[in-house]
């Protein structure tokens, strides 16, 4: 999505949802349950995050939403992930399953990307700290 902003300059939201993708190779679950667990992900997020100006902005225009689907290898990686968003303040939701209590993918809420060309964030150790200082500008 593209919103201008006060500076004029063209500002594309991202939303970011990472998914187990052992659920698919290591424990066989079906593709729909996969991105299920995902689309309550996203819609979580944006619920808990309503009010917020990138949300309001993202939501304004339906047909244009961008997100972008990243994998982590394990539940472990998945939650340490999460441990990690959450220090550096980026705003997430870890979906986890129930009555399982499960932990099956995570979604942020929509954020600004600073450029259509630039590398999606690998949300590893280093990379999440530099996300998370440039979406809190």
């Amino acid at each position: 999505m593209a919103a201008s902003s006060s500076s004029g300059a063209t500002k594309r939201l991202v939303q970011y949802v990472v998914v187990r993708s052992d659920l698919i190779h290591g424990l066989s679950w079906p593709l729909g349950a996969v991105i299920t667990q995902a689309c309550h992900a996203a819609t979580a997020v944006i619920h808990v995050n309503y009010s917020d100006p990138d949300t309001q902005e993202y939501l304004a225009d339906l047909d244009n939403m961008h997100k972008v689907v990243l994998q982590a290898t394990d539940e472990a990686s998945l939650t340490q992930l999460s441990r990690m968003l959450s220090e550096h303040g980026v705003a997430h939701k870890l979906w986890t399953e129930q009555p399982e209590n499960f932990p099956t993918c995570l979604a942020l809420k929509p954020y600004p990307k600073d450029s259509p060309g630039e590398a999606e964030p690998c949300f590893e150790r280093g990379s999440v700290q530099n996300f998370s200082s440039r979406v809190r500008k």
